[in-house]
């Protein structure tokens, strides 16, 4: 399970946590503009938006294997493009319906939506009209790597932000006035629910159980009472909502991204507080961060707390390479004496 959540001060930023009971060993990286992809229906991408983020790189499959395709792949779960569209996917079970594909649409694999749009598209508005002919397939990258039931939650630098949802209707897009996505159950009932914290704020309440008896104000955090603590996706999306839109941060670059990490480890999960059985326990994995306008991406790990940053600026993205950069999940301490 995972939460994702987009944020705002002088710039916009936006990321999530990965929550799962294992790793796939995931890697930074930067995908330069001439880094070729090849899609299965549609065919060769070989000049795109650079794109940085997450991924597990993946040998191709051997009978998916072309000339001009490097052997490797990224399998992206968060990402940016240099124009600052970002796009996360989340777990979505039982929900989430693929198609085999259909002649005149674009017929792009569950695994391909990630590169298909960031590579494309520079806005929100832009991914909408891509998506206007969309038919997601449901082909597996692999037996090792078979498809995986997810939506998605895509933003820009304008701020706007959507959700997309391949479910037995079909194709479902949702304006998200929230900038936050967990998992089940399907947006609009997500959102419904937090009709039901209205009451819940900030602020130390007044006393309207019972005007007549003095009901003391016995600690400070009183106006939280009943926001939900729980691991459930809809109490962390609950939870998520209310510490977004009660952050308050200076809007300098280390603040506003020291900020975005509170937001998200509000919502994270401890080793051992989630039991899958058989021993397992889904935890949050990592945490990322990016700053959509300056082309910046932030993370650390549960092992690891200290950031580690690459960046759009630095990269050479006329190259042909995909760049890779480890994940760091040893602790990292800062000895001062």
């Amino acid at each position: 399970m995972c939460t994702a959540a987009t944020y705002h001060t002088k710039d916009h930023y936006f990321g999530r946590n990965l929550d799962l009971d294992f790793s796939y060993g995931e890697e930074a990286v930067i995908i330069p503009h001439n880094f070729p992809f090849y899609f299965r229906e549609i065919g060769l991408l070989n000049n795109h938006y650079a794109i940085m983020g997450i991924a597990h790189v993946a040998d191709v499959p051997t009978d998916y294997l072309h000339q001009d395709q490097p052997k490797d792949f990224p399998l992206l779960y968060d990402a940016i493009n240099e124009k600052g569209l970002g796009i996360a996917g989340l777990l979505f079970g039982d929900n989430a319906v693929y198609n085999t594909p259909v002649e005149g649409k674009d017929n792009i694999a569950q695994f391909e939506f990630l590169p298909w749009l960031l590579g494309r598209c520079a806005s929100v508005e832009e991914a909408k009209n891509l998506l206007a002919n969309i038919n997601l397939t449901n082909a597996n990258y692999s037996d090792q790597f078979p498809i995986a039931d997810l939506h998605w939650i895509i933003t820009d630098t304008t701020g706007a932000c959507i959700i997309v949802e391949a479910v037995a209707e079909g194709l479902k897009i949702y304006d998200n006035p929230t900038g936050i996505l967990t998992n089940n159950p399907q947006f609009p009932e997500q959102l419904f629910a937090l009709n039901n914290y209205r009451a819940v704020s900030a602020a130390t309440p007044a006393n309207a159980f019972a005007p007549s008896l003095d009901l003391k104000e016995y600690s400070r955090g009183m106006g939280g009472i009943g926001l939900p603590g729980d691991l459930s996706s809809q109490s962390r999306f609950v939870r998520a909502v209310f510490t977004k839109f009660n952050s308050k941060s200076a809007d300098d670059e280390l603040s506003s991204a020291n900020q975005f990490f509170h937001i998200l480890h509000s919502v994270e999960q401890q080793n051992g507080c989630c039991a899958l059985g058989h021993d397992k326990y889904e935890y949050t994995i990592y945490t990322s961060c990016y700053n959509l306008e300056q082309g910046i991406f932030y993370h650390n790990t549960y092992g690891n707390h200290q950031l580690s940053a690459i960046s759009f600026a630095k990269a050479n993205l006329d190259s042909l390479n995909l760049m890779r950069f480890p994940v760091i999940t040893n602790e990292q301490v800062f000895y001062q004496n």
